[in-house]
């Protein structure tokens, strides 16, 4: 195993036991919920195989759904946001990603945080909207949503400065 791979593994392990011991449990005002573990997806290497992202997108996805007995509503969400991926790095990243040359650890500022609150809205639309599966409840999917998409960026992006090596 190469030193790349013993990273993502660290982090695949750790976000999932800190997303289902600790984030699944803070409820804050009864509905906002962070949900941290979209790191792993959103980090994920660029020029890795696109099959493989989905794959442990899907396994991610389906460890918080067992942890936390919602029948399959993270792992939808992790794949669907593992899918349209290249889409959002392309509009938040431009050429750099075009070219494939964006690393994570070193890009704009503004960028990753387009790139973060894209990606968390999305996910969390396709979350809360299997999770209700009510359309007369849309006020509560898009409360619920922006809510805990502000939650979820604030810390997503703290949590990638804090642990990047060089930023901008």
């Amino acid at each position: 195993m190469n030193n790349v791979t013993v990273t993502h593994s660290i982090r695949f392990i750790a976000l999932l036991l800190v997303q289902v011991v600790i984030c699944n449990h803070i409820n804050f005002l009864g509905y906002i919920n962070p949900y941290i573990y979209i790191i792993f997806i959103l980090l994920f290497p660029i020029r890795d195989s696109r099959l493989r992202l989905l794959f442990v997108s899907f396994l991610l996805g389906l460890l918080v759904d067992i942890f936390s007995d919602s029948g399959g509503v993270h792992a939808a969400a992790s794949v669907s946001l593992a899918y349209i991926r290249p889409i959002i790095l392309k509009s938040s990243f431009g050429m750099l990603y075009e070219h494939q040359s964006v690393k994570f650890n070193n890009t704009d500022i503004g960028n990753l945080v387009t790139y973060v609150i894209l990606a968390t809205v999305i996910h969390h639309i396709i979350l809360f909207s299997l999770e209700i599966f009510n359309i007369s409840s849309i006020i509560l999917i898009l409360k619920k949503t922006l809510f805990s998409s502000i939650f979820t960026i604030i810390l997503c992006v703290l949590i990638i400065v804090l642990f990047s090596r060089n930023r901008k």
